[in-house]
């Protein structure tokens, strides 16, 4: 069975930084480009970040210079380091793995709020 089961979301005031992880499990991490995805309340689902098998990086226009991606292939993990955090950054967001086959995460609420 895949799992993509993503952690670390939370409450936190604007300006300030999270890191959501993202466990993986069921397929050959090591063969797939990993990345985030956002949602916000009434909004499409927005790209965030993305990190290839060689780990060449790749962000969203809204996150770039704030946001990290990175991951580590023993742990079949996948992290993301947000820092100087603005209200936008509000909604669930997931942790997907493209291959083969694309599988996505169910997804975790981050609330920037003072």
């Amino acid at each position: 069975e895949v799992l993509l089961v993503e952690s670390g979301g939370g409450l936190v005031p604007p300006g300030g930084s999270l890191r959501l992880s993202c466990a993986a499990s069921g397929f050959t991490f090591s063969s797939y480009r990993m990345g985030w995805y956002r949602q916000a309340p009434g909004k499409e689902r927005e790209f965030v970040a993305g990190i290839s098998t060689t780990s060449n990086t790749y962000y969203g226009e809204a996150v770039k210079g704030r946001f990290i991606i990175s991951r580590d292939n023993a742990k079949n993990m996948v992290f993301l380091q947000m820092s100087s955090l603005k209200s936008e950054d509000t909604a669930v967001y997931y942790c997907t793995a493209a291959g083969s086959v694309d599988y996505w995460g169910q997804g975790t609420q981050v609330t920037v709020s003072s």
